[in-house]
C-alpha cells in the first residue's frame, strides 16, 4: 500500500497531468534578428562596393566568350553565343601552358622560401631580446619604403656577379628577398600577440628552442602563415618587370609574358587576351578561396598588438 502510494506520488511528480499548462507548452520559435534602420545604409554601401569589385571580373569573363565584333561593338554585355574557341586559341597560340607552369613553380618556391625565412626572423624579433633589435626593425621598415624598380639595377648587378642572370634560381632569389621584409613584420606582429605560457611549459619539460618552434609555434601560426602566403603569392604571381629585365629566354618567362602576346596594334585580339587573363587568374582565385578564413584570422590576430 505504501509502495503504491509512493509510486503514485513519484509518477505524479515526474509527469504533469495532461491539462497542465507546462505540459502543453510548445517550444517557442526562434526569433528573427531585426535589421536596425541605421545598418541599412551600411549594408547597402557594402553591397555596392562588392558589385563594383565584381563587375570587372564579370565583364572580363563575358568578353572572353564573345567574338571580336561583339566585343568592339559593345551592344551586349552577355555574348549571344559563348565562343569557347577563344580559350583554345589563348592556350595554344599564346603557349600559356609553358608560362603558367613557370609562374606556378616560381610562386610556390618563392612563397615557401619567404615563409621559412620570415617565420624564423619574425619569431626572433618577437621573442628574443638582443642589442640592435629596434635598429633591425627600423631597417626592415626602411627597405619596404624603397620602390621595387629602384632596386632593379643593384639586384641585376648582384645577379650578374653571381652569374645568375637568365636563370630560374636568380629570379626566385629576387622574389624571396623582395617579400621577406613585409612577411617578417606580419609574422612578428602575429607572434607578439601569442601567449608565452605554452613555450615556457615546453621549455620546462626539456624541449629545445628548435623543437618548441617547430612543434608548438608553427602550428599556432598557421593563420599568419596563410596570410603571408596569399599576400606574397599574389606579389610573385603578378611580378613581370624584373622577369623582363632578367630573362632573355621566353621559355623562362612567367604568365604575364603570355598575356602580352595578344596585345598588338597590328592584330588586336582583345577577346583572346581576356580569355588568357581568365586562365591566369583562376589559380589565384582558387587559392584565395581555400585560404580566406586563415587570411582573416591571421591579419586580425596580427593586428591585436
Amino acid at each position: 500500500m505504501v509502495t503504491s502510494l509512493a509510486g503514485t506520488q513519484k509518477n505524479g511528480a515526474a509527469e504533469a497531468p495532461p491539462g497542465n499548462p507546462l505540459h502543453d507548452r510548445s517550444p517557442e520559435p526562434p526569433r528573427r534578428r531585426r535589421i536596425r534602420p541605421e545598418r541599412v545604409g551600411l549594408y547597402g554601401l557594402l553591397v555596392a562596393a562588392a558589385l563594383t569589385a565584381l563587375f570587372p571580373l564579370l565583364w572580363m569573363l563575358s568578353g572572353s566568350l564573345q567574338t571580336q565584333d561583339e566585343l568592339l561593338s559593345g551592344d551586349h554585355f552577355l555574348p549571344n553565343v559563348p565562343h569557347w574557341q577563344n580559350y583554345v586559341t589563348a592556350w595554344t597560340d599564346g603557349d600559356l601552358g609553358t608560362y603558367l607552369s613557370n609562374s606556378v613553380f616560381y610562386t610556390l618556391t618563392a612563397v615557401l622560401g619567404i615563409l621559412v625565412v620570415s617565420s624564423m626572423a619574425g619569431y626572433v624579433l618577437a621573442r628574443v631580446e638582443f642589442w640592435g633589435k629596434g635598429f633591425i626593425t627600423f631597417v626592415i621598415l626602411a627597405v619596404m619604403i624603397i620602390p621595387a624598380p629602384a632596386m632593379f639595377l643593384a639586384q641585376y648587378r648582384l645577379l650578374l656577379d653571381l652569374q645568375l642572370t637568365n636563370s630560374r634560381l636568380g629570379y626566385i632569389l629576387i622574389l624571396i628577398t623582395s617579400g621577406i621584409p613585409m612577411a617578417t613584420l606580419i609574422m612578428r606582429s602575429f607572434f607578439v600577440s601569442q601567449p608565452r605560457e605554452l613555450e615556457e611549459s615546453a621549455a620546462l619539460d626539456g624541449a629545445s628552442p628548435l623543437r618548441i618552434f617547430a612543434s608548438i609555434i608553427l602550428p599556432l601560426a598557421r593563420p599568419g602563415l596563410a596570410a603571408v602566403a596569399v599576400i606574397q603569392g599574389l606579389h610573385a604571381w603578378n611580378e613581370y618587370l624584373m622577369a623582363l629585365v632578367l630573362f632573355d629566354d621566353n621559355g623562362l618567362m612567367p604568365i604575364q609574358r603570355g598575356l602580352t602576346s595578344f596585345n598588338s596594334a597590328e592584330t588586336p585580339q582583345q577577346q583572346v587576351l581576356l580569355a588568357a587573363t581568365v586562365i591566369s587568374v583562376v589559380p589565384v582565385i582558387v587559392f584565395y578561396l581555400l585560404a580566406q578564413r586563415n587570411i582573416v584570422n591571421g591579419l586580425g590576430a596580427g593586428a591585436l598588438k
